[in-house]
């Protein structure tokens, strides 16, 4: 075609391209000029000339970097038609296009020179080495022309190395080709790597003081900062000799760059992955880096870095450097102790300087870095020992101190981590979420050193606690809500109680754990003495406060401390008791007497009361011993039990808790009994009564009877049946309590001496009996009625019954939602704000606790009180009518813990003896109801996915339809994890006993994922499996969850309970059609989940052994594997006939797995993004790695044509 013509084409096109960026251009203007573009990429038999002329460095930017596109998208789709002198012409004018069709390195732009790097690498990729022998030749030539030349080779071997070892976008056999050649070449291209760094930093080094050499100084900048960039490309994966070349000429010079403000965070780079690689006998050239000039430039750069200010470049550096650091302790910790012969490095006491330097930075991101590292170093079997590490653990424990202290919020200026904090998190709620982390981390490193030296940690916490016990109060700027004069969470005062706190119980836990028992400080016993004697009304500080008292092991040695940490003597009038002044604490001393409905306590002042509860539960639990012969507790309890106002129902239910653990300590049948009878007459007396029975067995007089029919005028005060809703509270609580905590003694000897022990199983296992069982099985069914009756308050009939001020008495708590739709609370409202603010709120919170805590109780009631539960009669009837009563209308989020907290413990704690009588036919008809269930609701959500994909959808992340959805997806992983609990393994089941809100769906999934080849049933499994409905329902819903919109569940079920459960059946005789079906489920769960590489490996592995365990018997498989779409059949008759004849030698079994999966890649699922790209196909060019027959030796020399390879980009 003519010049004239591609000039004609070109003005078209410089016209388009023009029309796509102007922004004022109409959309459907820039929608037609898009439409050419394409078509003329797509079609033009004149791109080459075209793109050429379009790159010439006459035009602007824009139209270059279309040009250029237009050479790339011939490159990458064109190539394999392409004549071989067109390829050799496009690459002559490439090359030159680097050599002089470009501006100076200053003025390129670079998305100019990053598309020309790509051209290059695409033709690399179709034709070296073998058609293009001299490529590193050429490319060296040019790099001699310039600095511009130079710096876009650097791109070029940049660009090709991860294309080819990082993202590994090309065919096997062409990358095998590529990386091996340049492993071989490996030695060339570091010696230019390192030569054209060492030049230019030389040269820039000369220039940069001189202004009138400025822009040469930066031409030769741009070149270091390429070459230390390619360097990080290849130093991640070349052998480790390549760095440790030369006396490690490598490292040195990446050291003394660290102080050069330009290349230093190019450097650190470098060294990072340097220092983090390599296998363990090929780091000791590494040890260099402890060296005197290392360790110098190291620690000068730091410094130099943060004397300089808060600025963006240099702590990008700071943090670079941090991580090298951890990184070299890393190398310390694996060579020294191990068989490499390491000696402690003469700068280790150096290294510890600075690393503490970053501890002690106002970055709390550094402060984070550094924990690891020092973790690892406290741990180490040699560096522990050593005098200089040793010294240092005071100083890591004093910079604890303060590296405790929650300051630092991004939106604050009170610290100055702020300044900091705001390059590093988004919100408060990001802050808040990383200290926390971080404090837990920070502890357990804390822990380890003080088992180096215990006392000085010992010291520093009591000093500390002294200095908190006498400062004054500091509220700060913000007050809290919870009452005038009173700290907020970001409280100065608050805060450093907080740090102090959390640092006492990580050092003096750690104490008591490694100290011999005459060695513990126990006449520091004082310090105990101080905190009992200290007064405030702040309930954050006093929470605190508690937390200090609750440091039991000092009692332990002290025992006449006790009376005074259960209950001080009074005085003086306002002076406050502990732990059970605690209990009853109120920001507002009179409303503990108001008998009227109380202001709604906060919830900083609910969490002091619960902290107080849970240590008196602590140390009844922990020293029941100590506490048995002391009357107080008793009574006290029974003091604070008899004013029905003065606590809430769990309060006193937790006081009931601590009394029956230490009922446990009696080790006698018969004084326990009596003892619990006594302790549960109250509430047998209120449970039994004739009024309360007719409230729990009818559900129109329980809603009566807990006021939600009410219509009531003030929503915050007024509430008139919450005494009502107490008593049911206190009973329920007190059942659970009872249940939870009654025991027998662990040692059977004891068991034996005081009347629990019974005799054995016939599978063995001791059988005791409980102390409280007699009284709990009293109650029994009037809790199962009140569990029916709470299941039929969601009947259409009684939703209607509700009063207007509780229509949504039985919908979801606000936080509730929040939390499954994993939105962040604000800080300040977790303390500040009322736990219940209305009466409708109180009223959710009734039922939510309630629904709960039944079911709480009959699922410990299994592991409490045995075969005494297991064998009541008709058990599995009763909870069938009540547990299981009307479940149609029970909504997902009552359903989910009904699942988890009763059904999962009951099945994991059942003996075999009553898997007939009692699980099976439980599980039955749930597991058929569940399958029905879930299957509607994802049909639903299918659906509305098809309607949606035309329409906007809803984007309100809390709309009623993404909470809904994510309801069930939470439910369908709680039923497969039952499935998998009743069928496959037992092990790993507390792992979901407290199913996260799952807040994360992309967790993070391993890539290779293969069931255990051991994995089998349970006797449970087998038991369940013999029962045909429930084996069907099992399966189905099992195979059918694979194609769910729920990657999480589609993983584990796939992993863990589809293959077990099938070749349970695969010995009797499936149908044809069930066969066909199970194996279509796993494809459509490919087709479904297959652009999630963890589901689609397990997914892969099923089908394939599906296939291979069943094609022998079922032709009909093969049916099914003719319909995938693009598959090679002459590919499956050559899998088949392999498979189906046992004479023929088994091919490895990787080889007949990768086989399989290219046969099914056409169902398999491809993210959206890839789903409409367009495919780019490289020929395999003959190998050459690969040993050939000594006959076909002057064939592979020639292509298809006859003409050499070896000539085809001629230099």
């Amino acid at each position: 075609m003519s010049a004239e013509q591609v000039s004609g084409l070109c003005e078209q096109l410089v016209k388009a391209v023009t029309v796509i960026m102007d922004p004022a251009s109409t959309q459907r203007y820039r929608l037609e000029a898009l439409k050419f573009c394409e078509e003329f990429k797509e079609k033009c038999p004149i791109c080459v000339p075209c793109g050429l002329k379009l790159a010439e460095k006459t035009q602007t930017a824009i139209v270059r970097h279309f040009g250029l596109q237009i050479l790339e998208h011939v490159v990458k789709y064109r190539w394999n038609n392409m004549p071989r002198l067109e390829k050799v012409y496009l690459k002559n004018n490439v090359m030159g296009l680097i050599s002089s069709g470009t501006q100076s390195i200053l003025e390129e732009e670079s998305h100019i020179k990053d598309v020309l790097s790509r051209i290059v690498v695409e033709m690399i990729k179709r034709e070296w080495p073998q058609h293009w022998p001299d490529m590193l030749k050429e490319l060296d030539t040019l790099s001699k022309q310039g600095e511009t030349q130079t710096e876009l080779v650097m791109f070029i071997l940049l660009r090709l190395a991860e294309d080819v070892v990082t993202f590994q976008t090309l065919p096997t056999q062409r990358r095998r080709d590529i990386q091996q050649t340049l492993t071989q070449n490996m030695e060339k291209i570091f010696s230019f790597l390192l030569t054209a760094l060492q030049q230019n930093v030389n040269k820039y080094r000369l220039m940069k003081t001189d202004l009138a050499q400025e822009p040469k100084a930066q031409a030769n900048c741009r070149v270091g900062i390429a070459a230390l960039n390619t360097l990080a490309g290849y130093i991640d994966w070349v052998a480790l000799s390549h760095i440790t070349a030369d006396n490690c000429k490598l490292l040195e010079m990446l050291c003394l760059l660290l102080n050069e403000p330009e290349l230093q965070v190019g450097a650190a780079e470098c060294l990072l992955i340097a220092v983090s690689k390599g296998k363990l006998e090929d780091r000791k050239p590494l040890m260099v880096l402890f060296g005197d000039v290392a360790m110098h430039c190291i620690l000068s750069a730091a410094q130099t870095a943060d004397g300089e200010g808060l600025v963006e470049k240099h702590y990008v550096f700071l943090k670079r450097l941090c991580q090298v650091l951890c990184a070299l302790g890393s190398q310390l910790c694996a060579l020294l102790g191990s068989d490499c012969n390491v000696e402690m490095p003469a700068n280790f006491g150096k290294y510890l300087e600075s690393f503490l330097a970053f501890t002690t930075h106002p970055s709390q991101f550094l402060r984070s870095s550094t924990q690891s590292t020092w973790g690892a170093l406290f741990r180490h079997e040699v560096l522990s020992r050593d005098p200089l590490l040793l010294a240092v653990v005071p100083k890591y424990l004093r910079a604890s101190m303060t590296n405790l202290v929650k300051v630092g919020f991004p939106s604050k200026a009170d610290s100055p981590s702020c300044e900091y904090s705001r390059f590093d998190f988004d919100s408060d709620e990001d802050f808040n979420a990383f200290f926390n982390s971080f404090r837990a981390q920070h502890g357990e490193v804390m822990r380890m050193a003080c088992r180096l030296d215990p006392l000085t940690g010992f010291q520093m916490a009591g000093e500390w606690l002294k200095y908190q016990l006498t400062a004054p109060v500091d509220t700060g700027p913000t007050n809290s809500k919870t009452g005038e004069g009173l700290c907020s969470i970001f409280s100065p005062s608050f805060v450093q109680w907080d740090a102090m706190t959390f640092f006492s119980e990580s050092i003096i836990s750690q104490m008591f754990r490694t100290m011999d028992k005459d060695e513990i400080p126990v006449n520091d016993g004082i310090v105990l003495q101080l905190v009992l004697n200290f007064e405030t009304k702040d309930p954050l500080i006093l929470s605190c406060v508690l937390t200090n008292v609750s440091l039991f092991p000092f009692v332990t040695y002290r025992p006449e401390y006790l009376p005074q940490v259960l209950s001080k003597k009074k005085k003086k009038k306002n002076q406050n008791p502990k732990l059970f002044a605690s209990v009853t604490f109120e920001v507002v001393e009179e409303s503990k007497f108001v008998v009227s409905v109380q202001a709604p306590r906060t919830r900083a002042v609910k969490n002091v009361r619960r902290h107080a509860c849970s240590s008196i539960i602590k140390m009844c639990r922990d020293y029941p011993q100590l506490v048995l012969p002391n009357e107080m507790l008793y009574n006290h309890v029974k003091q604070l039990l008899s004013n029905e106002l003065l606590l809430t129902q769990m309060e006193k239910c937790a006081l009931m808790e601590a009394l029956v653990l230490i009922s446990n300590q009696f080790k006698d049948y018969e004084r326990q009994k009596a003892f619990l009878e006594e302790l549960m007459a109250p509430v047998a007396g209120l449970w039994l009564s004739p009024e309360m029975q007719r409230v729990l067995s009818d559900p129109e007089a329980f809603i009566s009877y807990v006021g939600a029919d009410n219509k009531i005028a003030d929503p915050v005060l007024e509430d008139p049946s919450g005494l009502n809703r107490s008593r049911i509270s206190f009973c329920v609580y007190t059942i659970l309590g009872v249940v939870k905590r009654a025991r027998w003694p662990a040692a059977t000897e004891e068991a034996k001496a005081g009347g629990f022990f019974l005799g054995y199983l016939p599978s063995g296992t001791p059988m005791y009996r409980n102390p409280c069982t007699e009284q709990v099985l009293k109650l029994f069914d009037n809790l199962l009625a009140l569990i029916r009756t709470h299941n039929n308050l969601y009947t259409p009939e009684m939703v209607a019954r509700l009063g207007d001020t509780f229509a949504k008495a039985l919908d979801m708590l606000e936080v509730e939602k929040n939390a499954i739709l994993g939105l962040p609370q604000p800080l300040l409202e977790l303390y500040d704000s009322p736990v219940y603010k209305t009466v409708l709120e109180r009223m959710q919170g009734f039922f939510c606790t309630l629904y709960d805590n039944c079911f709480h109780i009959l699922g410990n009631a299994g592991p409490s009180m045995q075969q005494d539960f297991y064998t009541v009669e008709g058990l599995a009837t009763q909870l069938l009518s009540s547990a299981f009563n009307n479940l149609n209308n029970i909504p997902d989020y009552r359903l989910r813990p009904m699942l988890r907290v009763f059904v999962k413990p009951l099945v994991l704690s059942c003996p075999a003896e009553y898997y007939e009588t009692l699980v099976c036919p439980m599980l039955g008809p749930l597991f058929t109801y569940l399958h029905m269930r879930l299957s509607q609701k994802w049909q639903v959500i299918n659906q509305r996915s098809m309607l949606c994909e035309d329409d906007a959808a809803d984007d309100n992340p809390e709309s009623q339809e993404m909470l809904e959805e994510q309801l069930v997806r939470l439910l369908t992983r709680e039923v497969m994890d039952l499935a998998t609990v009743c069928c496959v393994s037992k092990k790993g089941v507390e792992q979901n006993t407290t199913a996260a809100v799952d807040g994360d769906d992309d967790e993070a999934m391993a890539t290779e994922v293969t069931p255990p080849a051991n994995a089998e049933l349970t006797e449970l499994g087998k038991c369940l499996m013999k029962q045909e409905d429930v084996c069907t329902a099992v399966l189905i819903t099992a195979y059918t969850s694979l194609s769910w919109k729920d990657t999480l569940s589609c993983q584990r079920t796939t992993t863990q309970l589809c293959w077990p459960l099938l070749k349970q059946v695969l010995p009797g005789n499936l149908l044809p059609d069930a066969v066909s079906w199970f194996f279509t489920s796993v494809l459509k769960g490919l087709q479904v989940h297959g652009q999630h590489d963890g589901c689609m490996a397990a997914l892969v592995h099923l089908a394939f052994q599906i296939y291979e365990a069943l094609r022998p018997r079922y032709g009909e498989l093969k049916a099914v594997m003719e319909q995938i779409p693009d598959i090679q059949l002459d590919s499956l008759e050559q899998f088949d006939s392999k498979l189906l004849n046992p004479t023929l030698q088994k091919v490895a079994d990787k080889r007949r797995k990768d086989h399989f999966k290219r046969l099914i890649s056409g169902c398999i699922g491809k993210p959206i993004g890839e789903q409409f790209r367009k495919e780019v196909h490289i020929r395999n060019l003959p190998s050459l790695f690969k040993k050939v027959k000594p006959s076909l030796q002057t064939d592979v020399l020639e292509n298809e044509d006859g003409e050499g390879f070896n000539v085809l980009f001629e230099p």
